[in-house]
């Protein structure tokens, strides 16, 4: 037996007792090169004490760790229970032993016993976690404005009052806002009033770059009046001229409508000593670009993958999600960390009509495939973000029936593209 393979025979994956939950952020913090204050590990301690968590036990020692927080997402027509995986670490002395591969599959384990059919992350290093079943699934688009002049908009921005009220009212007072735009698009997290305060507006400081990037603390303008229902809201912050031009940085902003948005945008493009609005994560399809009038003052600086998905029940997920178009077709899937979702199944789904959603099969069969793909794939087209046809043309999926990929494509189709929005 070699080195290695003595060393995974007697590693231990189990759950990581809540006694260990220092020694889980010690290692994850040694991993990851990481100093934060007590307030920032009082935070991490209790989402790893309330989330599903795995360890790896040398011996003694814990070697590894992989989490995943509670959470529920929407995708496309309702809302699934979601695994967010987070905190995953091996010591640098157990790499390449197979402890995250072991880790991984306690950690579908413990998602198909929490009824969660989808697990989702932000990787540090993305290359890891597509041999796993992750794709990318969301999209964001950095948009600058060049706010040194008034901005210039073709819709007349909404005339209702804009206010800055206290950013601890905002909870309570833009939950119903925030829910009510949920089911617009796929990829949006729900929110408990904890996580508006902690997740959403660092109302106690627990994000580490807080304080340290030269910008203010959050502030909050909202559109309407006292007692109405908001028809907007944005969290930024600022920075003031000093070594550089003063910048806002919007980091959440929903609007009701265009009118709505216009407004918003015309006022953080007017805040005083200011010439520059960064927005670093916005919809691929927000529309300020196209409310612009002039087109260069509202630049798209950057794209990149946000959210990555990986369908652990993949029955569950494709029968809950809504459909654009009728599909019937015949899938040969491969998923290589969960076999049990491997294998030929014909899906069958129906958009419905003015009585409602029919809704998709998905069953096991032995007829010649439509189309072959990888978990992964179908992971990244789930919310509807990235057409297949992409993977076909790059050579990662297979079209066997032509014009089965277009089918499946109009089918997944959503109106907005799937947008996540935070990062944890």
């Amino acid at each position: 037996m070699t080195t290695d393979a003595a060393a995974r025979a007697t590693t231990d994956i189990r759950v990581l007792a809540e006694a260990d939950l220092d020694r889980a952020l010690d290692l994850s913090y040694t991993v990851f090169h990481l100093k934060p204050g007590d307030r920032t590990r009082n935070f991490h301690r209790d989402l790893l004490r309330d989330g599903l968590r795995v360890g790896a036990y040398d011996g003694e020692q814990l070697a590894g760790l992989a989490g995943a927080h509670r959470r529920t997402i929407t995708v496309p027509g309702g809302q699934l229970p979601c695994a967010a995986v987070d905190f995953v670490s091996v010591l640098p002395t157990h790499r390449r032993r197979g402890i995250l591969n072991s880790m991984m599959d306690e950690l579908w384990r413990r998602c198909a016993a929490d009824g969660r059919p989808l697990a989702c992350l932000w990787p540090s290093e993305s290359a890891i976690y597509g041999r796993y079943g992750f794709g990318a699934a969301t999209e964001v688009h950095r948009i600058e404005i060049d706010a040194s002049r008034p901005l210039a908009l073709r819709p007349a921005p909404d005339s209702r009052p804009l206010r800055l009220i206290d950013p601890a009212e905002a909870p309570a007072m833009l939950a119903p806002r925030y829910a009510a735009t949920l089911p617009q698009r796929a990829g949006r997290f729900t929110r408990d009033a904890s996580w508006w305060r902690a997740g959403a507006l660092d109302l106690d400081g627990v994000r580490m770059n807080t304080g340290q990037d030269g910008f203010g603390p959050v502030r909050v303008v909202v559109l309407g009046a006292p007692g109405e229902q908001p028809g907007g809201y944005a969290f930024y912050r600022t920075r003031g001229p000093g070594e550089g031009p003063g910048v806002v940085r919007v980091d959440e902003l929903e609007a009701e409508s265009a009118p709505a948005a216009a407004a918003l945008w015309s006022y953080l493009a007017s805040i005083d000593l200011t010439s520059t609005v960064r927005a670093p994560s916005r919809p691929a399809d927000d529309p300020l670009p196209y409310l612009a009038a002039d087109p260069d003052q509202v630049r798209v600086t950057g794209q990149e993958p946000d959210l990555w998905l990986r369908l652990v029940d993949v029955r569950t997920a494709l029968t809950a999600r809504s459909w654009a178009a009728p599909v019937d077709l015949v899938l040969d899937l491969r998923d290589t960390a969960l076999p049990v979702n491997a294998g030929r199944f014909r899906l069958t789904a129906d958009p419905g009509g003015p009585a409602g959603p029919v809704g998709a099969t998905w069953e096991p069969t032995d007829e010649a495939p439509d189309i072959s793909l990888d978990v992964r794939e179908l992971a990244s087209c789930y919310l509807g973000g990235t057409p297949l046809r992409r993977f076909v043309h790059a050579g990662l999926a297979t079209e066997h029936t032509p014009g089965a990929v277009r089918r499946l494509d109009a089918a997944l189709e959503t109106a907005w593209l799937p947008f996540t929005g935070e990062s944890h």
